[in-house]
Order: structure tokens, then C-alpha cells, then sequence
């Protein structure tokens, strides 16, 4: 609820303070506090739902025999697809680029923030950011699991949630609370498509499986959706004004939304045919398929999570509210006294 209406202890409405907007809070408080309170239960219920498909992914390509054969599979199945194999021998230089485009993405976010002037946002934007990759360590290093072998043979932790696809996905999110609300769809649209194409590359170098790379995307949208909900908890969100679709916010959303539907579409139908038995040796075809399914799931995930988000906040205006009136007297006075000099007519 926005602080005007928040009941105090004893059951009171907190005071206007010097620098509220009076008639903003007299007039349209209740109606503010309640599209609060909505926003917060929704992204509340976002938060949860996120939590908990990571824990069944995590229980289904971690915990169980069947799902981590389809990950080695997967991992597998890059070497047995030709596609794959040539782009990675021909652009040696693509990892590289990957790094690089991952630190031109923070000074982005960054200067974004600091142009507009939305230090606060941008301090939650990175600290939420932080976290997730604070979370993704914690999992990699502590949750129960299967322990890999590098190419020295020295057992290191799994890659469940990937790092990078925390990082990328979370700069890409994280452009919602620095951009204008016009903007938004168009900056976390173009962010999310690189972040696929990041997502995308881990898997095909090897160096993450498909369920390290899906983690990562539901990861960053529990964390985001938490990061609005405490927004909302503190009255920092305010209805957006309601406007059609621009030309360019369709060239952005349509394609994440093919993406979505035909990654996720794709992916379920190739893992029916994909998923190995618990024992015996694995059919020829199988990497291959299971590779491409992976592609198809990770990326589909990662543009759904972020329709998601953008759903979601499709009418919740982030920035902070500008006030026409403002009180400038103090807390304690009367804001309507009247002066011998002044008289309403």
C-alpha cells in the first residue's frame, strides 16, 4: 500500500508528511493503495510460481537418473550435429564476443539509469541482479546433486542455474525499472533476444546443459517478481496510462512470442521422442534430437519469462510520480489557515 495509507500500529493512518501530494492523498489514496496492493499480490503469486517451477526442474533434470542422461545427451548431441560443430569451428571468436557483450550490457544498464536520473532503480535493478547470482552460486556449490569431471579429471560443481544466463537474463529484466514505461517492451524485448543467443551459445560450446540455462531464466524472474512486489509493498508503483500498440513495440513483442510458443512447442514434442531410459546404452539418434531439444525448451523458456514479466507489468509504471501540489509547510501546521491578506472568493 503507497505510505499515506498504510494503518500505523494502533490502527491509524499514518500522517501526510511535508512533500505529499494532499489532495493525491485525501482524495485518491485508497484507490492508490489498493492498485498496490494488487500489483504486490501479483507479483507475489509470480514469485511463487517461478520458485516453483525451478524446484521442478530442478528435481526432474537434477535429481532423477533419466533427466540428467537427457542433459549428457544434450551436451552430447552438440558434437553430433553438423550445424553446430561448423559454427563453432568457424567463429572461434564467439566466446569472446559473449564476455564482452556481457560487460557492454552492464555499462548499458547503467548509464541508462544514470541519465534518467533513477539512481534508486537502478541500485535495486543491480542488487536484484546480485542476488540471483548470489542464489545461483549457493545452488551450484551446496544443492544436492551430481558433481562433473573436468578435462583434468578433478570433479568440479554442477552449472545448475548457469551464472552467465543469470547475468544476462537479469540485465535484460532489469531494464524494466530504468527504461520509460513507452520503452519498455522495445529495451526488454531486444534484451531478451541477446540473452537467448547467449543462452543458446553456452549450450552449443558445452559449457552449460539446457536445464542450467532454463534454471537461470525462471531464477531471475522470481527475483524480479519479488524486487515489484516490495516496490508495490512500499507504494513506489503507479497505474500507467492505457495506449495501444506501436508499431515498434509489435516488432519487438512478435517475435517473442513465436519464439516462445515455437521453442516450447518444439521442445515438448522432440522429448517425448528424446528422453533415454534410466539404464542401457543410448540410441545413435538420440544426442542429436536431445541437443536440439534443449535449444528449442531454453530458448523458449527465456523469451516466455520475459513476456511474462512484461505482461505483468504491461500497465504498472515504475518511475516515480511527480506531484503538482506539494506541501512545503510544516508537518505539524494547518495546511488550510487562513491569512488575514488572502481570501478565497
Amino acid at each position: 500500500m503507497a505510505p499515506f495509507d498504510r494503518p500505523r500500529t494502533g490502527g491509524s493512518p499514518a500522517g501526510i508528511a511535508a512533500g505529499d501530494t494532499w489532495w493525491y492523498a485525501a482524495v485518491a489514496g485508497e484507490a492508490a493503495g489498493s492498485f498496490s496492493a494488487r500489483i504486490r499480490i501479483r507479483m507475489r503469486r509470480a514469485c511463487l510460481a517461478a520458485v516453483l517451477l525451478l524446484t521442478v526442474a530442478y528435481a526432474g533434470l537434477v535429481l532423477t537418473t533419466t533427466g540428467r542422461r537427457w542433459a549428457d545427451a544434450a551436451l552430447a548431441g552438440r558434437r553430433a550435429d553438423p550445424a553446430v560443430a561448423r559454427l563453432l569451428r568457424e567463429h572461434p571468436t564467439l566466446q569472446g564476443l559473449g564476455t564482452l557483450s556481457l560487460l557492454l550490457a552492464v555499462l548499458l544498464l547503467v548509464a541508462v539509469g544514470v541519465l534518467r536520473k533513477r539512481y534508486a532503480h537502478l541500485g535495486a535493478a543491480l542488487g536484484t541482479v546480485a542476488v540471483a547470482l548470489l542464489a545461483a552460486e549457493l545452488l551450484q556449490r551446496y544443492a544436492p546433486g551430481p558433481r562433473y569431471l573436468d578435462a583434468a579429471g578433478v570433479a568440479v560443481p554442477g552449472g545448475f542455474p548457469s551464472s552467465p544466463a543469470v547475468l544476462a537474463a537479469g540485465l535484460a529484466l532489469g531494464l524494466t525499472l530504468v527504461v520509460p514505461h513507452r520503452l519498455r517492451a522495445v529495451a526488454v524485448g531486444l534484451g531478451t533476444l541477446w540473452a537467448v543467443a547467449l543462452g543458446a551459445y553456452s549450450i552449443a560450446s558445452g559449457r552449460h546443459r539446457p536445464g542450467d540455462v532454463i534454471a537461470a531464466d525462471l531464477l531471475v524472474l522470481a527475483a524480479f517478481a519479488a524486487l515489484v512486489a516490495l516496490l508495490a509493498r512500499k507504494g513506489k508503483v503507479r497505474p500507467a496510462p492505457r495506449r495501444g500498440l506501436p508499431p515498434q513495440r509489435l516488432l519487438v513483442t512478435v517475435p517473442l512470442v513465436l519464439l516462445a510458443l515455437g521453442g516450447l512447442a518444439a521442445g515438448a514434442y522432440l522429448l517425448g521422442d528424446c528422453l533415454p531410459a534410466a539404464t542401457g546404452p543410448l540410441p545413435a539418434e538420440l544426442p542429436r534430437t536431445a541437443h536440439r531439444c534443449g535449444q528449442a525448451l531454453a530458448a523458449g523458456t527465456g523469451a516466455a519469462v520475459a513476456l511474462v514479466l512484461l505482461g505483468l507489468l504491461r500497465h504498472v509504471d515504475l518511475d516515480p510520480g511527480t506531484a503538482s501540489y506539494r506541501i512545503t509547510h510544516p508537518v505539524d501546521e494547518d495546511p488550510f489557515s487562513e491569512e488575514p491578506d488572502h481570501e478565497i472568493s
